[in-house]
């Protein structure tokens, strides 16, 4: 019978076995022995695909800027938190914005948002602009950045916000000759 990590037509890899046998030591380390270390969780993968820094910006507070050069189309990066109720998200950002003033939600669903105010990825610094030079993006609960036209090094990054909880109410301060003026 074949091994099931042979290829059709190949024969199995051969299996070695220890030329002596285990001591009370190896015993000891072995993964499934009480006294072994406990494994260290695995870290998530950085979803940062292009180097980003956090600065002041000219729009507002610290925005996101470009450490390099960025192509149209590529994907930036992401920004991660904690996966919320909308009710939540809409009760955390009225309290953020009464007391900080600043408000790092993302809406994923008609009833999820992702809160990444604790979150140490640079985009969530990215600020509002009525002409901005990335897409953000929600895929499979995923928030990413996309580059909609090339990007110079060191240029602040920026997104349109869309429909947020200010209801056209907080004034724009893009400073874009097509700025709408409110978002």
């Amino acid at each position: 019978m074949p091994s099931l990590h042979a290829r059709p037509g190949r024969p199995a890899a051969p299996v070695s076995t220890p030329a002596t046998p285990a001591t009370p030591a190896d015993v000891a380390a072995a993964p499934h022995s009480p006294q072994a270390p406990a494994p260290t969780p695995r870290q998530p993968a950085n979803p940062q695909k292009h180097r980003v820094n956090v600065g002041p910006s000219r729009i507002d507070g610290l925005g996101a800027f470009a450490a390099e050069a960025i192509p149209a189309r590529a994907k930036i990066g992401e920004i991660r938190g904690e996966f919320i109720e909308l009710a939540e998200a809409r009760r955390r950002a009225r309290q953020a914005e009464r007391t900080t003033g600043r408000i790092f939600m993302v809406a994923i669903s008609d009833k999820r948002a992702v809160d990444a105010s604790a979150s140490s990825d640079p985009l969530r610094h990215a600020n509002h602009a009525c002409e901005p030079n990335m897409v953000l993006k929600v895929q499979q609960g995923r928030v990413a950045f996309y580059a909609i036209r090339d990007i110079a090094e060191g240029e602040e990054l920026t997104a349109r916000y869309g429909p947020t909880h200010h209801a056209g109410r907080l004034r724009c301060a893009c400073g874009s000759p097509r700025c709408v003026g409110w978002i």
